[in-house]
């Protein structure tokens, strides 16, 4: 009888595929071909007009829209910036970027006192688990959040890193071959630590003798352990409401059909989680997400509630008092935020636990939110060959022309014929978004934190991008499980 060895197991890399950037017509999006065209229209017809002097008379027109289709800006074309500055003038027009709450009037019962697209959802405690199930009624979703524990990845050996991450990807193809999630959340955050963890470590490990070491170990965790800091890992399960209509039905419609169906789901993950060896500490409670909503939007009261359980457990009234959005950051009751969109993940291939320098950063409050959307067979079939040949297509038109082919593009297709060759296989398709959300108390203080998790991002060979416009939004993504990602960034 033989034993394996850990060098049987070896750690194999991983290599993401790169955002896609295709265009309508030569890498073109419709905004740029619109803006040609109407240059091409002004030159012609300045020309059918009124000759060369028209052409000069006009040229204002038609080379201000030319640049604007093709000149870059912070990462985008200048008229793609359009929407989302039109939006941004909006919504100051509107006075959307401000909220405040009303203390004196009372909210209906199951809202939620949360700003923006978030003021719509709606809380609903399932009877049987006791969990919370947020309803939004925009996306038609409802989703339920589990606590994980797990051990330090990074401390495993490679064998037993390899077997996890199989486990793990099996749990995510079990969610594409559902059809029925809309969405799969992994949040990994860093809290304030309000030191009861230690002092109850050592209430029931220590030996507190009355001797000079037990007095100074004592005096040491009461001082050193609400300085500290807290992981806590979250999944987050969202059921396609529409897809599910049909089960939905069956079970009894409404919210209680919703109910049903997603706690099959839930168990389905559960049962998934267990067989990956990741430990769940339950489905979280109305009180438990009031508590995450709370943190997320006012730290400082982190560490207070925590050691008082039973504060802060309310969902109606777990929301902000007041929040103010600017262009590049956000704030809330007791800090600043702003959120980081990752752009472009690693580009070679990579092990399985290069995130490490994201997570194991110290002295940040932050939270890392990977967001899954799983794609059904047949669709992810159809976009995968529609991809291809739009790829193919595009092509054979910079051959006709006689530009030069581009390495990004011959990398994108081999992307894709990967991506197909696994879904034959029968592997799962997701699109995954990653966002970071920094806070901290003083804007100072929270650019700095931004600096060091945008270094740690290269460490990571992770490119990152802070967003714009949309820090309120894509803050309630990141920071807050219950919510809705309806951030309006590109996704993997």
């Amino acid at each position: 009888m033989t034993t394996n060895t850990n060098s049987d197991y070896p750690l194999a890399p991983v290599q993401f595929s790169r955002l896609t950037k295709r265009g309508i017509m030569l890498g073109l999006s419709l905004p740029q071909l619109v803006v040609l065209g109407v240059a091409i229209l002004a030159v012609v017809a300045s020309l059918y007009t009124g000759g060369g002097m028209g052409l000069a008379w006009t040229s204002p027109l038609w080379s201000s829209a030319a640049l604007v289709a093709v000149i870059p800006a912070g990462g985008r074309k200048i008229i793609e910036w359009v929407p989302i500055l039109a939006r941004w003038v909006a919504r100051t027009y509107l006075g959307q970027l401000i909220y405040r709450r009303r203390i004196i009037k009372p909210r209906p019962a199951g809202t939620l006192a949360l700003p923006g697209d978030a003021a719509a959802l709606r809380e609903w405690e399932d009877p049987e688990t006791g969990a919370a199930m947020i309803h939004d009624p925009h996306a038609q979703t409802i989703t339920a959040i589990l606590g994980v524990s797990h051990p330090a990845f990074v401390l495993l050996d490679p064998g037993e890193q390899q077997r996890r991450v199989s486990g793990w990807g099996r749990v995510l193809a079990a969610t594409c071959r559902s059809g029925r999630i809309a969405r799969i959340q992994v949040s990994e955050r860093t809290l304030p630590d309000s030191g009861s963890g230690l002092a109850e470590w050592w209430r029931t490990h220590g030996t507190n003798d009355g001797s000079w070491a037990a007095t100074t170990y004592a005096e040491l965790i009461e001082r050193a352990g609400p300085a500290g800091e807290r992981h806590a890992t979250t999944i987050s399960l969202a059921l396609d409401m529409k897809a599910a209509a049909r089960q939905i039905r069956t079970s009894g419609g409404g919210m209680r059909g919703a109910a049903v169906v997603l706690r099959q789901e839930m168990t389905t993950m559960t049962t998934a989680l267990r067989a990956a060896e990741l430990t769940s500490t339950g489905w979280l409670t109305p009180g438990e997400v009031a508590v995450i909503l709370r943190s997320a939007y006012d730290p400082a009261a982190a560490p207070a509630l925590e050691r008082h359980g039973a504060l802060g457990r309310d969902l109606a009234t777990a929301g902000p008092v007041a929040v103010t959005e600017t262009w590049d950051r956000l704030r809330s009751d007791s800090a600043f935020h702003a959120v980081l969109w990752i752009n472009e993940w690693p580009r070679s291939q990579v092990f399985p636990g290069f995130l490490a320098p994201l997570v194991l950063s110290n002295g940040i409050l932050r939270t890392l939110a990977l967001h899954y959307t799983p794609v059904r067979a047949d669709q992810a079939a159809r976009d995968l060959r529609r991809k291809k040949t739009e790829l193919i297509s595009d092509a054979s038109q910079r051959r006709k022309i006689g530009q030069v082919e581009d390495a990004s593009a011959s990398a994108e297709l081999d992307d894709v014929l990967q991506q197909e060759a696994d879904l034959t296989a029968g592997h799962g398709v997701l699109r995954v978004s990653g966002l970071i959300s920094v806070s901290a108390p003083t804007v100072d203080e929270l650019d700095a934190a931004v600096a060091a998790v945008e270094q740690a991002a290269i460490q990571a060979s992770c490119e990152t991008r802070r967003l714009v416009g949309q820090q309120a939004v894509a803050f309630a993504a990141a920071s807050a499980e219950a919510l809705p990602p309806s951030v309006a960034a590109p996704a993997v």
